[in-house]
């Protein structure tokens, strides 16, 4: 019942013999969404699904084996780096952390794990790496915004003595380094200044600016990415920026895309956004928004996978209507809408048919746009769903599965529209 595949759509204008049909698509969709200069920064990823995720009041943790399988898939997508846990957590999470930087060493995909700017918490992970015999990223955090120091009757001066004495003891284990700060969209200036500052000289190469309680509006991403970038050139190094944000707000996605055009050049994230509270930027919406907008250039056919990976294991379904990996994402029982597609498969274009009423080409991600016939159907709908069940669309048969249709509240299966047709 679904349109082909977009890697047969190729294959389906060779044989209508149409040699211009590359020139004649780009004048279909006038695209708005273009930039006036091409994108030439590497993007990076970093996956939080197995640490932050995690951290979801409703996930599940699961077995090692699975976590696994996760990761094959992350680097199965390009996801350049994820984290795998906090080795101060507890010997089971210590255990997976070695079980999974373990596997990794066979990978694309680097490890990173989760610790507090405390010496104690970063020497179990020295030893992971130790055991291992390939380096394991240190993500050193601590809060830095006026509330938390006043909540916790924090010092700034004694933060920035823990940060620098942290650092400084996982780049002297040979350990890469990626200073976070908790709570950044909410920190004051000199705090970040003071603390960013001292893990620079210290030895971190990377920092990480946190959106912890989903804060930040994209006017403070830019803003915020800007400053930091400013702090690093004013020492006079090079260090990556990390974004690490959340959705309290509904702007996980929209922020991490304006971060990476603010400078940012890690971008965090997990599957179905899972994570504290309301959870975090979404990985894989993510990815299909930097496919789109052609900052990368991979095979995502996996991604679907990764996303029913993810949910199955962590215990955490995802709405009917979830961009793209939804069940209701690329299906259609309205007249016009089904109508059009309907018209584009018959040209013989799958390209066509994936595109004209929808944003986001199903076959990209090893997906297919499928007609539905329900109370809002036409002629149109049910001719399609009966031919591809092998029944004459005939007049006759079309109007009885209408009128069926028409008092049903909900949409037919393909087996209700074949026997309405046959009734």
């Amino acid at each position: 019942m679904g349109i082909l595949p977009e890697s047969e759509a190729k294959n389906m204008t060779q044989v209508n013999g149409n040699s211009d049909v590359t020139a004649e698509r780009e004048g279909l969709i006038h695209d708005w969404n273009e930039e006036s200069t091409g994108w030439t920064s590497e993007i990076q990823l970093n996956d939080e699904t197995l640490r932050d995720g995690l951290q979801s009041p409703s996930a599940l943790d699961p077995d090692l084996g699975t976590k696994i399988e996760l990761v094959h898939l992350m680097d199965q997508l390009g996801i350049n780096t994820a984290n795998i846990g906090l080795p101060g957590a507890g010997e089971r999470a210590r255990d997976h952390i070695l079980g999974l930087a373990t596997e990794m060493r066979g990978l694309s995909i680097t490890p990173n794990v989760a610790c507090r700017t405390m010496i104690g918490d970063i020497e179990p992970a020295a030893e992971i790496q130790q055991k291992v015999g390939a380096p394991v990223e240190i993500c050193a955090f601590i809060g830095s915004s006026p509330i938390r120091f006043y909540t916790e009757n924090w010092e700034v001066e004694k933060m920035v003595q823990l940060s620098s004495e942290a650092v400084a003891f996982a780049v002297k284990e040979e350990m890469p380094v990626m200073f976070v700060t908790e709570d950044t969209t909410r920190a004051n200036p000199e705090t970040l200044r003071a603390l960013y500052g001292a893990a620079i000289d210290a030895g971190a190469t990377r920092l990480c600016i946190c959106d912890t309680c989903g804060h930040a509006s994209p006017t403070g991403v830019r803003k915020l990415i800007r400053f930091v970038k400013g702090i690093a050139e004013e020492k006079g190094v090079d260090v990556g920026i990390d974004w690490h944000g959340h959705r309290d707000r509904g702007l996980g996605l929209i922020n991490a895309l304006v971060a990476i055009e603010a400078g940012a050049t890690r971008i965090h994230g997990t599957a179905l956004g899972i994570g504290e509270r309301a959870g975090n930027t979404e990985m894989d919406l993510l990815i299909v928004n930097l496919a789109l907008t052609h900052w990368i250039d991979r095979d995502l056919t996996a991604l679907g996978t990764y996303v029913q990976k993810a949910s199955d294991a962590i215990g955490i379904p995802f709405p009917d209507n979830y961009p793209v990996f939804g069940s209701d994402a690329f299906e259609t029982a309205t007249g016009v809408h089904a109508a059009a597609v309907v018209k584009a498969f018959r040209k013989g274009d799958a390209w066509l048919a994936d595109r004209v009423y929808s944003g986001v080409p199903a076959g990209m991600f090893g997906l297919e746009q499928k007609i539905l016939v329900g109370p809002m159907s036409g002629k149109s709908n049910v001719s399609w769903v009966l031919e591809k069940n092998g029944v004459e669309a005939t007049d006759e048969r079309i109007q009885r599965v209408l009128e069926v249709a028409k008092r049903s509240k909900h949409n037919l299966s393909d087996a209700e529209v074949v026997a309405a047709a046959a009734s």
